[in-house]
């Protein structure tokens, strides 16, 4: 098997860099050893040199006629660019090859794709952090890691189950759902976060004490950094999560601020008991999430 990469990232090289290793590692642990090889496409030729000496692909290249070789397709790149790269793919496919994503927003992605492509498996590695580039690609990135796969009744069960074959590799959980309620679950748990916390670090600009905003500087420590991080992260890919999630995100804003607006109306009346209740309301809720 000819596993294709698109996008040589955080994403595309950490999946990369598992599954070279884990064919290496079963060399002599399973007979017949494990077999398949791993091509990468980048933009940028020396990404493909770091990565071939990384020990992230067998092959690499900046032309996507190497895809031709595939049977199944990582593609790794921005949201924006997801549709465009199979657009481009198209003439290089074998009538076989298995097409699937990485991206955070799945009903607007698996609509179009699958259009384009029918055997195309929509996915979602729920894994990463702020960094990008091949550099930021790491080992073990999605051990005990969500991975949504989103199936539609069209998608080919076959190309589902190697799909999973593949993701099993990583050590990832394997989750189900439709693209729909993916979009809405994640609008919650990671992008809402991130136009909050966006909205934190730009609210501190609004501090008109030249003395206070310096203070604030100097005393931040984990609170402020753990809150801010996702808000200070990639802003093209906070950008994408807006336009591409955009209905489920704004029920999820509207939400967000109904519930602010009632802890702003329990701090102005001074009413502490309410206040305390939502407080230990929000203890024991948090306890729910499996972190």
């Amino acid at each position: 098997m000819n596993i294709g990469i698109i996008g040589l990232g955080l994403i595309g090289g950490s999946i990369g860099l598992d599954l070279f290793t884990h064919r290496q590692q079963t060399q002599t642990q399973i007979h017949p050893p494990l077999s398949y090889r791993i091509l990468g496409i980048s933009r940028k030729q020396q990404t493909c040199e770091v990565a071939l000496k990384r020990g992230v692909v067998d092959a690499a290249s900046v032309d996507l006629s190497l895809m031709g070789e595939a049977d199944i397709i990582f593609i790794c790149t921005p949201i924006a660019a997801i549709a465009p790269t199979i657009a481009e793919l198209i003439p290089y496919l074998q009538p076989h090859t298995i097409l699937t994503d990485v991206g955070s927003v799945k009903k607007p992605i698996v609509e179009t794709c699958s259009q384009l492509w029918p055997n195309f498996v929509g996915g979602h590695p729920m894994a990463g952090n702020t960094e990008t580039g091949i550099d930021a690609a790491q080992h073990h990135l999605f051990i005990n890691k969500p991975y949504v796969i989103t199936p539609t009744e069209h998608t080919p069960p076959e190309s589902i189950k190697i799909v999973e074959s593949i993701v099993n590799l990583l050590q990832a959980k394997i989750y189900h759902c439709q693209p729909e309620e993916h979009d809405r679950a994640v609008a919650w748990i990671s992008h809402l976060p991130v136009i909050i916390s966006g909205s934190l670090i730009a609210a501190l600009r609004l501090e008109d004490n030249p003395d206070v905003d310096l203070l604030a500087h100097y005393f931040a420590s984990s609170g402020f950094r753990d809150t801010s991080r996702v808000g200070g992260g990639n802003p093209e890919l906070g950008l994408m999560m807006a336009k591409y999630n955009r209905e489920a995100l704004l029920r999820s804003l509207k939400s967000y601020k109904q519930t602010l607006d009632q802890i702003t109306n329990y701090i102005e009346q001074e009413d502490w008991q309410t206040l305390d209740k939502q407080l230990n309301q929000n203890h024991c809720d948090r306890l729910k999430f499996h972190f």
